[in-house]
């Protein structure tokens, strides 16, 4: 089993920043990518980036692309999500996950593993 846990949510005005955390634990040699999801209400879970940990690759939602940087660091077993330049749209709740498999995959069901989320607000 692997546990995430996540932090780092909060409200923000629209123009800025946010960094949020996923610590993970346990059989964590087991997952190949890590991934942050968003759900906002009413809406599906919607990807918006994903990360290696071996090579750090990252993949990233349309969306979020020039604005949010996902990043890991292998000897915390930690994965990061820095948000600039937000938006209301990006109004959330932000999951992290973790996948066993080497397939590049945006859908929730590519990942094996959920944390419980954190809320992001940006306020106009």
């Amino acid at each position: 089993q692997v546990q995430l846990v996540e932090s780092g949510g909060g409200l923000v005005q629209a123009g800025g920043s946010l960094r949020l955390s996923c610590a993970a634990s346990g059989r964590t040699f087991s997952t190949y990518w890590m991934g942050w999801f968003r759900q906002a209400p009413g809406k599906e879970r919607e990807f918006v980036a994903a990360i290696t940990w071996n090579d750090g690759s990252p993949y990233y939602a349309d969306s979020v692309k020039g604005r949010f940087t996902i990043s890991r660091d292998n000897a915390k077993n930690t994965v990061y999500l820095q948000m600039n330049s937000l938006k209301p749209e990006d109004t959330a709740v932000y999951y992290c996950a973790a996948s066993s498999s080497p397939r590049r995959t945006t859908t929730p069901l590519g990942y094996d593993y959920w944390g419980q989320g954190t809320q992001v607000t940006v306020s106009s």
